[in-house]
């Protein structure tokens, strides 16, 4: 259960002409230790428990499980979550034979939209579309888990 994924910065709102589906997240993380994370979704009309691994040294891939769990347990389950509730909109977008999913961040990371890519590999080419923006894959002040502890709102040039 290897998660290999590319994560990038969005640099037009271009993406939403091209995307097929649109979804509301909120999400919150039980655990945002840096050896592990274990996040509680809630994806349109379902939830999610995920724990995720450490990246590897490039930031490409890590391990991931996820189980599919019922809107009603996911909403019992997020006010356990630590503070710093994540949400946004997601927009899944067809490139090629991959799909990426842009995050539009509401609330105290609103401003922030990040893409991202699943891949079978860490060398496999995709198509990059003209709103996909600089490459910010291993940066962990984008992972979602930090996000939630220091949102986009409160970064300075220094972040």
């Amino acid at each position: 259960m290897q998660e290999i994924e590319r994560k990038f910065l969005v640099k037009s709102e271009a993406f939403k002409n091209e995307a097929y589906k649109r979804t509301p997240i909120a999400q919150g993380f039980l655990n945002t230790h840096p050896e592990r994370t274990v996040r509680i979704r809630i994806q349109g009309d379902n939830g999610y428990i995920t724990v995720k691994g450490k990246s590897n040294k490039s930031g490409l891939s890590r391990f991931e499980w996820e189980k599919q769990i019922s809107q009603a347990e996911a909403e019992e389950l997020l006010p356990l979550c630590e503070p710093g509730i994540i949400e946004k909109t997601r927009y899944e977008i067809s490139s090629g034979d991959h799909t990426f999913e842009v995050d539009e961040f509401k609330g105290d990371n609103q401003g922030l939209v990040i893409a991202e890519i699943e891949l079978r590999t860490e060398n496999e080419p995709f198509l990059k579309p003209v709103w996909l923006g600089i490459e910010v894959t291993g940066e962990v002040k984008y992972y979602n888990s930090n996000l939630s502890k220091n949102p986009f709102k409160n970064w300075t040039n220094e972040d």
